[in-house]
């Protein structure tokens, strides 16, 4: 299937004119933006402090691609209006998803699914093979899913192995996919399903929303912004994609996928022990002691070569490989002929000379030995060939399936899977209704593994697949799913932005040529239009919270780019974890989890009132330090996100709340 453009909608007039006034601010901030880094990079990099002044203009030049990415993204944010009506027959497996979650939790989720009003089927897939919730789902009428022992020895893959063991079980058309203690609503699947009667929709993705988190959001575990307008913009470029939880998926998508993944590895596979057999060829003709054995070599080299182009043009791999090999028996029963032609020649010649000169016998085996050897025949190699090609895994020995339908290259395998599909041309929709009600992260230490593992997920997907790459994706799904995995760069942009103030009020390092008027009249217009920008997008949604994390986790996000390189070139396994959802409100905060960004904060803390002394005592640039100042103010502001995370000891119901 080919990838199709973003489907065309309507809006109302409203919306039409809060879209056209968002995208002028886009336009102004985007035109200030370049016209403050083209004069950054002319104009004013400090070249003799180039190792820290090119460092902050390239942290610089990295914030406005990504106020660029998420420009784009805002251009056609797409608020969906009253969904279509849901089919009357259409049959729906709900998987709800779990591992070690408290069992009484996954029974409460259980409980709930089986309200929802639409005809289905209720399914605990669990990956924990708890006899206790075995147990219950029967009592209850439920199904229960566990790994068999087609899985013992092999690659689990997580959520993802544990969704495509339940697909290859289960019959459904339609799959509506739980978290654990994601509790949803009975219209769920009367508010989503009408989407499929468009046949190239395979994916309804809804909020996630969490019920246990205060109003200040201490651990920013509500995610508004991206909740709401950026998958709204995702949407309306034909590129929202599933995150995990609380979406329904078509089953002959996933299949589909499945399929594709097979003949792709499959193929992958042929044509890697055909490239071995190959070099086993070139590697026997250049040790080949007479013409007749390499010209035997030579036309098994020609065979491959044919065979691979012809695999390269699009042929079935099964013909081509039952060709390569009825050649290669040809010229192996060519070979022996002519071998055992030879040898009887010889043995004639043997015969002759032993009773001339007394050869005796043992000097005829050896004589034997050493015309069947390589050196003097093909037939070795041609079998070598024929056990190199008859070794293909057609049926992936390796893993549990043949058949991997979810995305098992990352531990985000939401994500993965949602890009295979839309480069396989299935569309995807984001239908912004509170659908499901779930539990987050009660304590820092669970909500800094779920973020880590989040990040590590999407970064081993663009080292793997980069969007940018994938064929058949548009060019706007390129860019807003690279978009996404952009964004975890910048923990590298966030040390540059802390270290920076801190050399100028400590040392006087001075990262541009000057704060002059140059300066302040390109930086503060775009500052301000940039801010009036986020309050626009918005729509008045809370929005600070996450702009304090995306600076003050700055060790996580670099943490998760160097640790998911590690792992996609080097081979060195993540440290995989199950966010809990339970227990973790009591838990004792280890100040380790945070002790690069004490360690900064001390440092910013210690540059300010090195920047006043410098200040009073030996006479600094006012103007400079002012900035400074109020650069490293900004910091603090910023990072004081983590005071309250530290301190958080978990939800309590406020006055007022249901």
């Amino acid at each position: 299937m080919t990838s199709p453009s973003p489907t065309p909608y309507t809006t109302s007039t409203k919306e039409r004119k809060r879209l056209w006034v968002l995208r002028v601010w886009v336009t102004v901030a985007l035109v200030l933006g370049l016209n403050y880094v083209v004069w950054r990079w002319l104009a004013s990099v400090n070249w003799s402090a180039w190792w820290i002044s090119v460092p902050l203009v390239l942290a610089e030049t990295y914030s406005i691609i990504d106020l660029a990415l998420f420009g784009m993204t805002m251009w056609r944010a797409r608020q969906r209006g009253e969904p279509p009506k849901a089919p009357v027959s259409a049959t729906v497996d709900v998987f709800i998803t779990t591992y070690d979650e408290p069992v009484d939790l996954v029974l409460n989720t259980a409980a709930a699914a089986e309200r929802i009003s639409y005809s289905h089927r209720t399914w605990i897939l669990d990956d924990g093979d708890r006899t206790e919730l075995s147990d219950a789902a029967d009592r209850l009428g439920l199904g229960y899913v566990t790994r068999g022992q087609e899985w013992a020895g092999k690659p689990r893959h997580a959520k993802a192995g544990n969704l495509n063991n339940a697909l290859l079980q289960t019959t459904a058309e339609f799959i509506l996919v739980l978290d654990a203690d994601m509790v949803p609503q009975p219209q769920i699947l009367d508010r989503t399903l009408g989407y499929f009667s468009d046949h190239q929709v395979a994916l309804v993705q809804t909020p996630q929303y969490f019920t246990n988190v205060p109003r200040s959001d201490p651990l920013g575990s509500q995610a508004p912004l991206f909740y709401g307008p950026i998958l709204e913009g995702k949407d309306g470029w034909g590129a929202a994609f599933f995150c995990g939880s609380n979406a329904v998926l078509r089953r002959e998508a996933l299949m589909e996928l499945g399929i594709l993944g097979y003949v792709n590895a499959t193929q992958k596979a042929v044509i890697r022990r055909l490239k071995e057999a190959s070099s086993v060829v070139r590697r026997a003709a250049r040790k080949a002691g007479d013409a007749a054995t390499r010209a035997a070599l030579s036309e098994t080299s020609e065979a491959i070569a044919v065979a691979l182009t012809q695999i390269g043009n699009g042929e079935p791999i099964g013909e081509v490989t039952y060709r390569l090999q009825a050649r290669i028996n040809v010229l192996s029963h060519e070979a022996v002929a002519h071998d055992l032609a030879q040898i009887a020649a010889d043995l004639d010649s043997l015969d002759g000379a032993d009773h001339r000169v007394g050869i005796d016998s043992g000097h005829s085996q050896e004589v034997l030995a050493r015309l069947s050897s390589p050196q003097f025949s093909p037939v070795h190699e041609l079998a070598a060939v024929q056990s190199t090609v008859l070794a293909i895994d057609v049926g992936r020995s390796d893993e549990a399936q043949a058949l991997l339908p979810m995305a098992t290259i990352s531990v985000t395998e939401d994500m993965a899977t949602a890009m295979r599909l839309h480069a396989n041309g299935w569309k995807s929709v984001y239908h912004n209704e509170i659908l499901a009600q779930g539990l987050a992260p009660e304590g820092l230490g669970a909500a800094l593994t779920q973020r880590l593992r989040w990040a590590q997920g999407t970064v081993q997907v663009m080292l793997k697949e980069n969007p940018l790459l994938v064929r058949g994706l548009s060019l706007p799904q390129r860019v807003m799913y690279f978009s996404t995995m952009w964004s975890y760069l910048s923990g590298f942009a966030s040390v540059v932005y802390l270290v920076s103030p801190i050399l100028f009020l400590t040392a006087g390092v001075l990262p541009v040529t000057s704060y002059a008027a140059p300066f302040f009249l390109r930086f503060l217009p775009f500052m301000l239009v940039n801010q009036i920008l986020f309050l626009v997008a918005s729509r008045g949604l809370p929005t600070w919270r996450g702009q304090q994390y995306t600076l003050a986790l700055f060790p996580v996000w670099i943490k998760a780019c160097i640790s998911a390189a590690a792992n996609v070139w080097a081979g060195v396994p993540l440290d995989f974890a199950v966010t809990p959802k339970a227990g973790t409100s009591t838990d004792r905060v280890d100040l380790s989890r945070v002790r690069w960004q004490i360690a900064a904060a001390l440092a910013l803390v210690v540059a300010v009132i090195a920047g006043v002394v410098r200040l009073v005592l030996l006479h600094a640039e006012p103007i400079g330090t002012l900035v400074n100042v109020g650069w490293v103010v900004y910091d603090l502001v910023a990072m004081s996100a983590l005071v309250g995370a530290v301190r958080y000891r978990g939800f309590t119901p406020e006055k007022g709340i249901a």
